[in-house]
């Protein structure tokens, strides 16, 4: 575990934790999303005090059927789907939940955000944030099978928390980090190893379609403090990966500033904050998911995704781009 004064020397943060995760806006919009399927598409429903309530038909307002649509109207959207969770609302079955962002405009990622999954990876620990790009059609529903790709043997895991942007911008400083933030949700980084590996850079290996679930819930800002929270992921009910949030490199706020120094971010958007020690290629003999397998991630009080491994059908049993053939060949 890295102590609080490794990472602000690595990253240059100076701020004690708790200015960094709190800022001093007004906190009333306690709120949990989730985005389900319905006879008329996916819709925006506000968890209730019993099931969710679907957020248009309960206000009348077509637009709340949309995340999107609430992420950009911002706080006044959110002060009137606040009240839903006061009412009744219906029981939803796992298999009728959306990806909780489900068009995402971008997903940017932090990789080696862990001391300990840098060093297992035999890597020395970094002096600046590993980023990387995933695309939109990589996003999958929180308990949606996950589809292993034909043209990977090494399927691997990697328990996140993934931050959901809001009002987003440009040069967003730490300490005004969470008024950036719409709330946070639960990812499973999926990665092809060898993909991943077959060159310098890991666009291949962490973009296949459908490979990061996501979920199941939006939690806002004023429901959880995620600064110091477990972090695990279980293979089949064997616990592989146990965390604490508290050990990123790049903590969330810092990880809103970094991100912003270079890029507007916007609303939709997501941040992967990277996973911890415990990964499958890392271990003696590598642990691979397979068709079959079991796949949970959870963090304390964002939530649970689980994701039951199956085999990818269809896929050209010639294909030439695989890796350790030389240039596809």
């Amino acid at each position: 575990m890295l102590n609080q004064s490794v990472r602000s020397n690595q990253f240059g943060g100076s701020l004690p934790r708790s200015q960094r995760q709190r800022s001093q806006r007004p906190r009333s919009i306690c709120v949990r999303l989730a985005t389900i399927a319905t006879p008329g598409g996916p819709r925006l429903h506000v968890r209730a005090r019993s099931g969710y309530v679907d957020a248009a038909e309960a206000t009348g307002d077509a637009r709340l059927s949309s995340l999107q649509y609430v992420l950009q109207a911002g706080r006044p959207a959110m002060e009137a789907l606040r009240p839903l969770q006061h009412r009744d609302g219906r029981e939803v079955a796992e298999a009728d939940f959306a990806a909780a962002v489900p068009s995402p405009p971008r997903i940017l990622c932090l990789g080696l955000n862990y001391g300990e999954h840098a060093l297992e990876g035999g890597r020395e620990i970094p002096t600046w944030p590993d980023a990387f790009v995933r695309g939109a059609d990589s996003v999958l529903p929180p308990y949606a099978d996950l589809v292993r790709p034909a043209l990977t043997e090494r399927f691997d895991y990697e328990a996140e928390l993934g931050i959901v942007i809001g009002s987003g911008g440009r040069y967003i400083t730490a300490d005004k980090a969470l008024d950036a933030i719409a709330g946070f949700v639960v990812v499973n980084d999926a990665s092809a190893r060898d993909w991943q590996r077959a060159a310098t850079q890991w666009t291949a290996g962490k973009n296949f379609e459908g490979s990061m679930p996501i979920g199941p819930e939006v939690v806002t800002t004023d429901e959880v403090d995620v600064s110091d929270l477990a972090i695990s992921s279980t293979l089949n009910g064997q616990v592989m990966q146990s965390a604490r949030t508290s050990q990123m490199l790049v903590d969330v706020p810092s990880a809103v500033e970094f991100f912003s120094s270079f890029t507007r971010l916007a609303p939709g958007d997501v941040i992967a904050t990277g996973t911890p020690g415990g990964v499958g290629f890392a271990r003696n003999p590598p642990v691979w998911m397979h068709p079959g397998d079991v796949i949970e991630v959870t963090v304390e009080t964002v939530g649970t995704i689980r994701n039951r491994i199956v085999a990818e059908e269809g896929a050209p049993s010639d294909w030439r781009w695989r890796p350790g053939t030389r240039r596809g060949k």
